[in-house]
């Protein structure tokens, strides 16, 4: 019998804060630590973060604008401000998502997990359903995972990516009325806005798809805090440090 799986006894919790427990019930376990999130995920993480934020509040403040101020409108330039904070922090999310893509051919298996869903495989539905399971109280605890989850998986690949790509070509599209059709951006997204039923309709989408994105990250914070107090396996911490910690070794 190993170290790890030996049982404690009465007499080794004295002097310890578990001093007048009893020891039978209490098993030594080790602590095993999986380095899973690179350096350049963590860094594309918070900065996509960070640009989110931005273009969540422009984007708002454009669909809703606010009260217009008093005065000669060149001596604020309120709404200029708040569309080219929109279109910086929208080069940052685009820029940012194409380098994520080039990663997740050059990281480690765990950076490519945001952009497929191995539908194919019988173990990724069953453990689809134990993580709702898991959420919806009526299983205890979830199965250890050294990436994401079959849940936040899916989650991440219709919520982010597919709506991440969704905005920017949309938002491309939006752009290229402002730079023209003989531009770039109307070369290559000037045909979405005719597709969606011109350009009313793809401002609403467009509008629409900021709201499941602020969807998902409050569901996004939620899951990660929640997983982080009440399961196995540490999560916030491997965002900023790159390494998950499992904090018992049962084999699932």
């Amino acid at each position: 019998m190993s170290a790890s799986d030996r049982l404690l006894t009465d007499a080794e919790l004295k002097g310890t804060n578990l001093e007048g427990l009893h020891a039978r019930p209490l098993r030594a376990r080790r602590l095993l630590t999986v380095y899973v999130y690179e350096a350049p995920v963590r860094l594309w993480h918070w900065v996509t973060a960070a640009s989110i934020v931005v273009l969540v509040v422009t984007g708002y403040l454009i669909g809703s604008p606010p009260p217009s101020l008093s005065g000669e409108a060149s001596s604020h330039y309120q709404m200029g401000w708040i569309r080219y904070l929109h279109f910086a922090a929208a080069w940052i999310f685009s820029v940012g998502f194409a380098g994520r893509v080039i990663w997740a051919f050059m990281g480690n298996i765990y950076s490519r997990e945001l952009f497929f869903l191995p539908v194919w495989k019988k173990a990724y539905w069953k453990d689809l359903l134990d993580e709702m399971l898991v959420y919806a109280f009526i299983r205890k605890q979830a199965k250890t995972v050294i990436g994401h989850n079959a849940l936040a998986r899916t989650a991440l690949f219709f919520c982010f990516t597919l709506t991440g790509l969704f905005m920017i070509a949309t938002g491309f599209a939006l752009y290229s009325d402002g730079t023209g059709i003989d531009s770039w951006e109307g070369h290559v997204f000037g045909w979405i806005m005719p597709w969606l039923g011109g350009n009313l309709s793809t401002h609403f989408l467009h509008h629409w798809g900021m709201w499941v994105i602020v969807l998902f990250v409050m569901i996004h914070v939620y899951t990660v805090s929640r997983e982080d107090i009440m399961s196995r396996q540490t999560l916030i911490s491997s965002m900023t440090n790159g390494y998950r910690t499992f904090r018992d070794d049962r084999p699932d």
